[in-house]
């Protein structure tokens, strides 16, 4: 189906998340949601993302436009399953390639943490496609970490990824005191007040990787680099950057940004 000008459109599992960039009337909203659902027989159910993502708990705001009034859905992908509740958790199909593209870099036997890990789909495209070590993800949300470790059982990867409930913050203090260092650190939440940078320094070690999300137009990717290299002077790290990726485009302008670095001393 062809879906209009200025109508985003994110599949997951069998709901589809419809997203509006300019004003429609309902009924149009309601009969195109009919439209997808009488077009689609893998769609079950049709939201309109009402309100970004926000807060802590990085949740969002989802209208019901047609089909089921269910907002729980499983989601394959990368040889993956997730299950998930899309109006209390986080999750971005629109990652997918990311998920596989870092997971394609880790080498054997690494050990990787996951901020901000949601339901898990980096830590788990991780451990079922590369062969690290043991993969630990930190994740605050309660709801996601639910749903995260029953997707650590649907995928059989139970020997492998630890999922850890709580702020980043206060458990990268207790493993640093616990003399944790990890080869490779995934940073996918983006647009945080604080970048937490000083949590991905204190558990890093000379050779790990760091990749590292935010936000930002082309004139801020100078300022982005520029606020890694001031950290890791606090630290008395040394840094290489290995890339720089536009990870979409967020806004007319404003993309997602994927910065790799390597600390090297």
């Amino acid at each position: 189906m062809k879906v209009p000008r200025y109508v985003g459109v994110d599949i997951i599992g069998n709901i589809a998340v419809l997203m509006f960039a300019k004003p429609f009337k309902a009924e149009e909203k309601r009969a195109l949601a009919r439209k997808l659902l009488a077009e689609h027989k893998n769609i079950k159910s049709v939201y309109e993302k009402a309100e970004r993502i926000k807060g802590r708990l990085r949740k969002a705001k989802f209208k019901w436009l047609a089909g089921r009034r269910d907002t729980v859905s499983t989601h394959k992908e990368n040889s993956c399953v997730f299950r998930l509740d899309i109006a209390e958790t986080y999750f971005s199909p629109r990652l997918a390639n990311e998920r596989l593209e870092i997971a394609k870099q880790v080498k054997p036997n690494e050990t990787v943490l996951v901020m901000f890990a949601g339901v898990a789909p980096y830590g788990i495209v991780i451990a079922k496609l590369a062969k690290p070590k043991k993969v630990i993800c930190i994740e605050i949300n309660r709801k996601a970490c639910k749903f995260a470790k029953e997707n650590v059982k649907l995928n059989k990867l139970e020997n492998l990824v630890e999922i850890v409930q709580g702020d980043v913050k206060r458990i990268a203090s207790k493993f640093a005191k616990q003399r944790k260092k990890f080869d490779r650190i995934v940073m996918p939440r983006p647009q945080l007040r604080e970048k937490f940078l000083h949590e991905a320094f204190i558990l890093a070690k000379p050779g790990t990787i760091v990749h590292f999300y935010d936000f930002g137009s082309e004139k801020k990717l100078s300022g982005l680099l520029k606020n890694i290299e001031i950290e890791a002077r606090k630290h008395r790290r040394k840094i290489q950057v290995l890339n720089v990726k536009k990870a979409g485009e967020v806004a007319p302008k404003r993309y997602r940004w994927r910065i790799d670095f390597r600390i090297v001393g």
